[in-house]
């Protein structure tokens, strides 16, 4: 019984603490934020996919490319795409190219997981924003 009493407290303290982002005047800035996110981060993810498969591309350049995906995911909390970022980059440091992929395969996991979480969400919400005729 606790438990759930504990989990109704997060579920409304997060409710606050979106609540407290978005006012009147930018309803949906947790939503733009995240849309910003993921349009940006997919394309990233796309580029360092695509890089790791051609061989003319410098570790520089792609850990510049994940350094990118890295700062964005900080930004919005991606904790789970940001550790496999980080993983990544450790293995990519030490030019094990077939561990790179590896990785790139699990942040792409992470971040896949990540919006598929958080796109309901979002989706209710429109929902419930929009007027209801009478």
């Amino acid at each position: 019984m606790e438990s759930k009493h504990v989990h109704q407290q997060i579920a409304a303290m997060r409710q606050s603490f979106f609540d407290e982002l978005e006012d009147q005047n930018n309803p949906n800035f947790v939503e733009e934020v995240f849309t910003m996110y993921f349009r940006d981060s997919t394309t990233l993810l796309e580029t360092v996919e695509q890089a790791v498969k051609t061989i003319s591309i410098t570790l520089a350049k792609m850990d510049k490319i994940l350094h990118q995906l890295k700062g964005s995911s900080a930004s919005v909390g991606a904790k789970k795409v940001l550790n496999e970022i980080n993983k990544t980059r450790q293995v990519l440091e030490k030019g094990n190219l077939e561990g790179t992929k590896a990785g790139i395969w699990e942040m792409r996991k992470e971040y896949e997981s990540l919006k598929a979480k958080l796109e309901p969400y979002f989706q209710l919400k429109q929902a419930n924003s929009v007027p209801q005729e009478k």
